[in-house]
């Protein structure tokens, strides 16, 4: 971990949902390596894993278990953040679930459609409601919502995911108008297709057909992506290298959103 200063997040706090796994683990990592204090924040208890990680390599972390849709609980993380460390610069709200339905549009119901945007927009929304006080009365900083390609158009996730994804992106964009001076960023990544637990079973079920190498073909670069990239991207959003990125949905998917990919691209050898 750095620790000699000279890191990206010397001397914040940051806070980062969803991080039992994934792309929230990456970027607790990432985040902790470029010298920040992590809170560390999932419903899964396997969180307080990725604090001992961030831990053992020198840095400072605290694990939380909580829902990021339930208010008293992000409130709660902003507050252990400031309690435990002094301030808070940074939240990353990235937890996110797809859902139970895995049919077409009208294969879904009303409670499915609920318990996704619970999680992933109201979770969006209570973190920029409470996190953005607190940021601001540490000096400023930024905030950043984990959204999608599949909230950019149709074709990259279920229905009701996708929605929701596209409300996380205009969520963010009304916040940074809401925000105005307060010195406070809000931005969205959207991943494309990484390897996740939430992507785990389109991967085992490739690899157990011995097809894994044809995932991601429809991508201009031929491959799906990894947490660690898009951790990298978090942390671009994240840091004053993006001091003047406010209001924006930043595409980490080597290039999937260009198009609408239906099928195999003109000039793509057939396998």
């Amino acid at each position: 971990m750095t620790g000699s200063g000279g890191g990206l997040l010397e001397g914040k706090v940051a806070c980062i949902t969803g991080a039992a796994s994934g792309i929230g683990r990456a970027s607790a990592l990432l985040f902790a390596s470029e010298g920040a204090k992590v809170v560390v924040f999932d419903r899964a208890d396997s969180v307080r894993e990725t604090a001992e990680a961030i831990r053992e390599a020198g840095g400072e972390a605290i694990a939380l278990t909580g829902d990021a849709g339930e208010e008293a609980d992000v409130s709660g993380a902003v507050a252990t953040a400031q309690e435990s460390f002094g301030d808070l610069h940074v939240f990353f709200a990235n937890a996110g679930i797809t859902g139970t339905a895995r049919g077409g549009f009208f294969d879904s119901d009303a409670e499915n459609w609920l318990a996704v945007l619970r999680v992933n927009l109201v979770g969006a929304f209570l973190a920029v409601k409470h996190a953005a006080p607190a940021i601001e009365a540490s000096g400023g900083g930024a905030i950043v919502c984990t959204a999608s390609v599949a909230g950019l158009r149709s074709g990259a996730g279920p229905a009701p995911y996708s929605a929701s994804k596209a409300g996380v992106i205009n969520l963010v964009q009304t916040a940074a108008q809401q925000l105005g001076r307060s010195g406070v960023r809000i931005n969205a990544v959207c991943p494309g297709l990484i390897e996740t637990g939430m992507t785990a079973p389109l991967y085992e079920n490739a690899r157990t057909k011995g097809v894994e190498d044809r995932i991601g073909l429809l991508n201009p670069m031929g491959r799906g992506g990894d947490a660690k990239e898009i951790a990298k991207a978090a942390l671009f959003l994240a840091s004053d290298m993006s001091s003047y990125v406010n209001g924006q949905a930043l595409a980490a998917d080597g290039g999937l959103s260009t198009s609408h990919p239906v099928t195999r691209p003109p000039g793509q050898a057939k396998r």
